[in-house]
């Protein structure tokens, strides 16, 4: 076996919505004697029987083995806690080659269960010894290592639940929740609403003090201490027992509580000294130690905590109980489960003191061992949720200290003997305010039941009905994506949207590019999402991208296909049909919002066919308003956009609404360009399945020009000196076929052609691009630069002369090197009346030269 390919699909794909890993699986027929096969299930089933109920007999032969690994993957990553479910196994595109799909929550962690499941499978097939229980902990261990944390995690869920998207932003607790300018960010338990001012508040406990006192809120006495016997000075002023903790502090580190002595005092100065420079003496409140969980002014949870401790049983001693325990599952040594480990360090160590025990001691059976004063869960202690007990008058007061310190989601730290009564009957009192507080206890206490505090959380950084999104229109197909995606973000601009748009000729906010290149990837589409400015994003989504690494979205509110061609990107990637080109392209259309549209070409048979799989609603377009499939779907009351006489109209049913009229679009040339006008109805439906406004739909119709500068490479028709040029980035024979159809609506004397092709398209596909070409043009300029794409120099010219072979127009043929010199040669050729199509690869720099030979006089 041989792992070829692995490919983590970070967003929806062409085999689920789910995040995934794609990997390319050679198996290799000599290695695989059919005798061996039961032999080899037996084996893997004794080394991993988690595998037994699974049938891996869904292939014959060497499938057999990818069927395993598929599923070794799967089941490791479900034993080490990550919630997956989904995996497939199919056949390659070469012989004796399979992809296998395995889901993911964490890449890495879906990485190494690939690599340790084709491991299994490689031990099994050969009879080899295989540590299965060292592989399933060091991927338990990744996955605690790296997942989210329980208080980041539950707010991330929560808004998945509230169909908010998510997105990590680091390998901590950064995380940004919904898109572009309606997205918030979460940092564990802060937002980005928390205030930095409220948070140094927070962490000088003697100032929180003080704004407690100031609104009535019950505060324990005490000071700030200097040294050790300043601490003791202070504690006989205040009257043991006294607590000893750093002013600046968090997660209970240093704190001492409940202290008689003055070896105590001096003992905890010195604990709390590690800590901080600063230190605090107050009075120490008897009763429980309660934290009240205060979000958007409301409580909304309350634990009462208690310390660590161990329990005797008259043989082992504290050290070993306290190993015992930290040996429980639940108890780990960060946040990424439900109890943290005890520690038995200075503090411990001094609480045993006070009891006269070491760790080598061997308390009695059923003896309560303390081994801290404070219960802090970060140091070991346990919670028991109380929230239905608190009294109301207790409530207020912890909002209170809330609102007054500034923060929106705050932890506040009552000792009380009992929680259902006002603190003022039984001298409880408020000691702590948190920014940043943990949500463990409150989400899965030791006892009692959990509550929604990332819901609560989520809730109150969004409104009701908000779920963080921007209108997103995704747009798909093989020919008129750039521009459909330029139109529509055109439509929304004039509606007043900042709009992030991404396509083949780059990143754009508004008119301003951000990023050049190709940027009509997942890449790119994320990077606009995570933009502040941006209100609505219209995203080019190629093949390519969806391949290489899925959708750069969860969802969209619409997608457009405009057409599937059967001459472009066929034979790479392993896609050699037209039908497999579409399964690709209608991934956008599979995740479509159930309140949203696909609006498709009924025309293009391909597309026409990806309205099934459509969970919105669809909107057909068609040029003919009784092309079948529209009519029917009209029919149906289905929404509908098409062209009647001299108008673009948009129907639903007997209802219908004239838009604009078609040759007041700059783009359709007076409504000459057939494509043109299909690009404009895709944008059209576009804009009604978004909800515009029919006049915003019309006037951005109407004001939307695709010149040399703002639409480059799309159909820029230049006059130059009497001549006409267009400009065109057409790469396939759809494309050139289209462009014939349009040039024959341009009247000319005599037509000239420039064009090359990138090799790595098939044989047939360049060669067919120039057999078009030589039906419509009296002259072809055939070039090659820098597009040959592992060919051989002069394949892609000789190609491109095969399709000129008994050519019934073209009479000259020119070879070229350089694309620049192309333009050059082919617009000095050009003589008023005649018209030149320039077939240009390198877009920016091609449409520079091409300006400034037009800005220099009149063709020849």
């Amino acid at each position: 076996m041989e792992l070829q390919r692995a490919r983590a699909l970070r967003g929806p794909n062409i085999w689920t919505r789910k995040t995934a890993l794609e990997v390319t699986l050679a198996v290799h027929d000599a290695e695989l004697p059919a005798a061996q096969f039961a032999v080899f299930e037996e084996r893997l089933c004794a080394i991993f029987p988690a595998l037994a109920p699974f049938h891996m007999g869904a292939y014959e032969g060497a499938g057999t083995l990818a069927r395993a690994v598929e599923r070794a993957a799967l089941a490791l990553q479900m034993e080490a806690g990550c919630a997956v479910s989904f995996s497939r196994t199919a056949l390659g595109g070469e012989p004796g080659t399979f992809k296998v799909v395995v889901e993911y929550g964490e890449e890495e962690v879906g990485r190494q269960a690939l690599d340790a499941a084709f491991a299994l499978v490689a031990a099994a097939l050969g009879g080899l010894p295989f540590d299965m229980l060292a592989a399933r902990t060091r991927l338990r261990m990744l996955d605690e290592q790296i997942r989210l944390g329980p208080s980041t995690g539950s707010i991330v869920n929560a808004a998945k639940e509230a169909g908010i998207p998510t997105r990590r932003l680091n390998d901590g607790s950064l995380v940004q929740l919904g898109w572009g300018a309606r997205q918030r960010r979460i940092l564990a338990a802060e937002t980005d609403g928390t205030s930095a001012i409220a948070e140094s508040i927070a962490q000088d406990k003697e100032l929180t003090k003080s704004l407690m006192r100031s609104v009535g809120v019950p505060v324990p006495k005490g000071r700030a201490v200097t040294d050790a016997e300043d601490a003791w000075a202070a504690a006989e002023d205040i009257g043991v027992p006294v607590v000893v903790k750093p002013r600046y502090g968090n997660q209970g580190r240093g704190v001492a509580v409940n202290l008689h002595t003055r070896e105590q005092v001096m003992n905890a100065f010195a604990a709390a000294k590690e800590e901080g420079s600063s230190i605090i003496v107050e009075r120490f409140a008897p009763g429980g130690d309660h934290r009240l969980l205060v979000i958007g002014g409301r409580l909304v949870a309350a634990a009462r905590r208690e310390a660590p401790k161990v329990v005797g049983d008259g043989d082992r001693t504290i050290e070993a109980l306290v190993a015992r325990e930290n040996a429980n599952p639940e108890r780990g040594e960060d946040h990424a489960t439900s109890l943290s480990k005890i520690r038995l360090d200075a503090i411990a160590l001094a609480v045993l003191k006070e009891q006269g025990l070491t760790p080598a001691s061997v308390p009695a059976k059923g003896a309560v061992v303390a081994l801290r004063r404070n219960a802090n869960l970060s140091t070991g202690g346990s919670a028991t949720d109380v929230t239905s007990e608190v009294h109301p008058e207790v409530a207020e007061r912890a909002i209170d200290a809330a609102r007054v310190v500034g923060l929106d989601i705050c932890g506040v730290d009552v000792v009380c003997s009992d929680i259902s009564r006002p603190l003022e009957e039984q001298r409880g009192c408020l000691v702590e305010v948190n920014a940043a507080p943990g949500l463990r206890m409150h989400l899965e206490p030791s006892r009692g039941r959990g509550r929604p505090v990332g819901e609560a959380i989520v809730r109150a950084m969004f409104p009701a009905l908000d779920n963080g999104r921007v209108p997103l229109v995704a747009v798909g197909g093989t020919n008129g994506k750039t521009t459909t995606v330029r139109l529509v973000a055109h439509l929304l601009r004039t509606h007043g949207h900042t709009v992030g748009m991404s396509c083949t000729d780059g990143l754009y906010v508004d008119d301003r590019r951000i990023d050049t290149g190709d940027c009509s990837g997942p890449k790119s589409a994320r990077a606009l999402l995570v933009n502040p400015q941006v209100e609505a994003a219209v995203l080019e989504t190629a093949r390519g991208g969806i391949l290489r690494e899925g959708l750069g979205f969860d969802r969209c509110d619409v997608a457009i296909i405009t057409n599937v061609g059967s001459g472009d990107h066929l034979g790479m990637n392993g896609i050699s049909t037209a039908e497999q080109l579409a399964a690709v392209k209608r991934v956008i259309v599979e995740n479509v919002a159930a309140t949203g549209y696909g609006v498709l070409n009924a025309a293009d048979p391909l597309t026409a066919d990806m309205a099934d799989r459509c969970p919105g609603s669809v909107i057909f377009f068609a040029r003919d308003k009784e092309q079948p499939v529209l009519a029917a779907h009209r029919a149906r009351g289905g929404r509908v956009v098409f062209v009647d006489g001299d108008s673009l109209v948009a129907a639903a049913g007997s209802r219908e609404q004239r838009v604009v009229k078609t040759a007041a679009v700059p783009l359709t040339c007076g409504g000459r360009i057939p494509f043109q006008v299909e690009n404009a109805m895709a944008a059209l439906a576009a804009g009604w399945g978004l909800g515009l406004s029919w006049e915003t739909i019309g006037r951005g119709l109407m004001t939307f020009v695709n010149d040399l500068h703002r639409v480059p490479g799309r159909f820029n028709v230049i006059d130059y000196g009497g001549a006409t040029v267009v400009v065109d980035y057409g790469h396939n024979p759809d494309a050139i076929q289209a462009l014939v159809q349009a040039i024959e609506h341009l009247p000319a004397k005599r037509r000239v052609v420039m064009i090359s092709a990138a090799g790595d398209r098939r044989d047939v596909d360049i060669s067919k691009q120039t057999e078009i070409l030589g039906t419509a043009f009296d002259e072809v300029v055939l070039y090659e630069d820098k597009c040959n794409r592992g060919r051989e120099d002069g394949a892609v010219l000789g190609l491109l002369r095969r399709g000129l072979e008994g050519a019934r127009r073209t009479t000259k043929i020119t070879e070229l090197r350089g694309e620049f010199l192309a333009i050059e040669t082919c617009l000095s050729k050009v003589r008023p009346g005649d018209l030149a199509l320039l077939l240009i690869d390198q877009i920016d720099l091609s449409v520079a030269m091409i300006d400034r030979i037009v800005s220099r006089g009149e063709a020849a």
